[in-house]
This record gives structure tokens, sequence and C-alpha cells, in this order.
């Protein structure tokens, strides 16, 4: 089974409209993963009708049972990040940590699990959508992101499918270090500006670190093609593959508008160019 990750070293690279070209292009022969697990928008575009929806519990926070805290102190004492006054915890302040439940002498503090956010499964026109979304202020989304993942892996056995496409998180941080661990492809997403460049070789870092091969499209590159130049002269020295150059085209918004993958709604340069790119990864 071959696992794709569109990624992108900051948002707005284009990284989900290409994704879900994508998934227009592998004729249902595929599932699909939306790793964005705190901002996802995948669902926009494909217009998903949902079919499981579970709770996803990734944090824990401390509570005090009254019947049986004698305000000793200790627990406030121990708490490293002021969470517990006069033997309250605040949810927001308490990490989760577990010193409190230790330190107790009457065994009056226990852990509980927050309920950090959900995890779907959903049908869409392309094929079976795995995708979640943390709630405000959870942390944990690297644990939701690997729930995403195996919740694909689950449904592309059952389904009998040899593809997984997963459009990952900005970034370098947890949710898209779980996206990438293991897969087989990375396509790293850029723009032809100063952070598009350093961003994009965060990524290529991180792809190097976790030995996953990585190739680079450049999005909307005839916006400056002097950081273009900048960037192809960067990729042939680090040995990585440029595999398109997408050009600036107002039919991408059009598209979105419309709620459909730029390569169904329009012929267009830009549909070309995201074809070619298909040929060489897909």
């Amino acid at each position: 089974m071959k696992q794709i990750a569109i990624l992108s070293g900051k948002g707005g690279t284009g990284k989900t409209s290409i994704t879900a070209s994508f998934a227009a292009l592998a004729k249902g022969e595929c599932v699909l993963a939306d790793c964005d697990v705190d901002a996802p928008d995948l669902h926009l575009i494909l217009e998903p009708e949902l079919k499981e929806k579970m709770e996803f519990t990734g944090s824990k926070t401390a509570h005090i049972d009254p019947d049986k805290c004698i305000c000793c102190g200790t627990c406030e004492e121990a708490c490293r990040f002021d969470a517990i006054n006069d033997c309250e915890v605040d949810p927001i302040m308490c990490e989760g940590c577990g010193v409190c439940v230790y330190v107790c002498p009457e065994d009056a503090v226990t852990l509980e699990d927050n309920l950090s956010g959900y995890a779907f499964i959903s049908d869409t026109r392309f094929g079976t959508l795995s995708h979640a979304e943390l709630n405000i202020a959870e942390e944990a989304s690297g644990k939701l992101v690997t729930l995403v993942r195996n919740n694909a892996l689950e449904i592309a056995e059952q389904e009998g499918k040899e593809l997984i496409i997963i459009d990952g998180s900005p970034g370098i941080g947890c949710p898209v270090i779980a996206s990438l661990t293991g897969v087989d492809l990375v396509l790293i997403i850029t723009e032809p500006t100063v952070s598009g460049l350093h961003d994009l070789e965060r990524v290529l870092d991180l792809a190097r670190h976790f030995n996953v091969e990585a190739r680079v499209c450049i999005n909307k590159y005839d916006i400056n093609y002097e950081m273009t130049a900048e960037i192809l002269r960067f990729c042939e020295a680090r040995g990585v593959d440029l595999v398109g150059k997408i050009p600036f085209d107002p039919v991408v918004t059009e598209s979105i508008v419309e709620a459909m993958a730029v390569v169904e709604f329009k012929d267009s340069e830009v549909s070309d160019e995201i074809k070619r790119i298909w040929e060489q990864i897909g």
C-alpha cells in the first residue's frame, strides 16, 4: 500500500487544493486522510457525507475528591503549573502530568480523560475520507493525527485500496511529524517567497530525518521569478526533484468557491500542470 503526504512549511501555499485535485485524479481508487486536525478544510471542497463519528480523548485533567481531600496543600506545592489553588484544580492551567496524584497522601486526586476532539469517517465523491477536528485549546494533535491515519489504513484494507493520500498540516510540529512518519513519499508545496524557501528547507530537513523521500512543487511560481530560480537552485543543491511549477490563476479560487477541485472545475494551465505532477507521483 502506498501512502503519499502533501505538506507545506507554512499555511496558504495551496496544499489542500492540490490534495483535492489528486483525489479527483485518483478516480476513487484511494482513501483520503485530512491530517490537519487543528484547522481541517479538505471537507470544504469534498463536501463529505458523515458515516461515523468517534470521540477522541487525548489528554487528562486532575480532579480532587472533596470528600477525601484534607486540604494539606501537598499537591498545590508540587504543581509546577500553578493549576491547584485552595484545594481546587484549574482545568485550563492543568497539564495532566499526574504529580498531584503521586504526592497526595489521601489518594484524593485522580486523572480523568478530556474530550479533546472528534474523528470522522465520511463518504465523498472521490472515495472515503478519514478526518478529525481538535477542540479549541486542546493539545495532543499528534495523537489525533495518528488516529486519523490508522482509520485510513483500516479503511484501505477493508476496501482493497492501494493508495492513501494525506493532506498534512503546515509547519514541522507534532501533527506534521505524525503525518510524515512511515509514508512512501512526501510532496512539499512551496511558494516563491523568502519565507517559502525557509520553510521548505525546514520540511525537507524533517523528511530527511525520518528517511522519507521528498519532492517539491512550486505553487504560483510566476509571481516571483527571482525567488523561483533561487528555489530551483536550492533543490538542485540538495538533490531534491522539482516535479512541477504551478502558475497563479484565479481559476483556483473560483473552483474553491464552487466546492470543486480545480482539475474537475475547468480546463486550465493549472489543471494541466497538476495532472502532470500526478503522473509523476501517483
